[in-house]
C-alpha cells in the first residue's frame, strides 16, 4: 500500500475552482456581476417588502378566523345573535382588510420577481 503524501506546513494550497466545489456537492455560487448596487438593493427591498406582506396577510387571516360557517347560515336566513353576531362583524370587517392585504401581496410579489432571475445567476446549481 502506498503511503499517503504528508504536505509541509510551507506548502501552498491551490485555490479550490466552483468546478471542483460543484462536483463536491456545495452550490456553485457566481458573482452577480451584471447586477448593480443599486439593482440589488432594489431586489432586497422587495423581497422585504414581500415578505412583510406575507407576514400582515397570514396575521389578517388570523384576525378573521373562521367565519365561512357563520357566513353560510347567515345566507342560509338563520337570525345569528350575542357573541357569534360580533363575532361575525369583526371577521367580516378583516375581511375587507384581508382583500386589501391580498391586493398588495399580489402587486408586492410581482415586483420581487426580478429577484428570480437574479438567484437564478447568482446560484448556479
Amino acid at each position: 500500500m502506498a503511503s499517503p503524501k504528508v504536505r509541509s506546513p510551507d506548502a501552498v494550497v491551490p485555490q479550490t475552482s466552483a468546478v471542483a466545489v460543484a462536483e463536491a456537492g456545495v452550490a456553485d455560487i457566481h458573482p452577480a456581476s451584471d447586477v448593480s448596487p443599486d439593482q440589488l438593493d432594489g431586489i432586497f427591498k422587495e423581497l422585504k417588502t414581500l415578505l412583510n406582506t406575507v407576514e400582515k396577510l397570514q396575521k389578517a387571516r388570523e384576525d378573521v378566523g373562521d367565519i365561512k360557517p357563520m357566513l353560510i347560515r347567515l345566507l342560509d336566513g338563520e337570525l345569528i345573535s350575542g357573541n357569534e353576531l360580533d363575532q361575525l362583524k369583526s371577521g367580516v370587517t378583516g375581511l375587507a382588510k384581508l382583500i386589501k392585504l391580498y391586493s398588495d401581496y399580489q402587486q408586492a410579489l410581482e415586483k420581487a420577481q426580478p429577484a428570480r432571475t437574479w438567484l437564478d445567476t447568482v446560484l448556479k446549481g
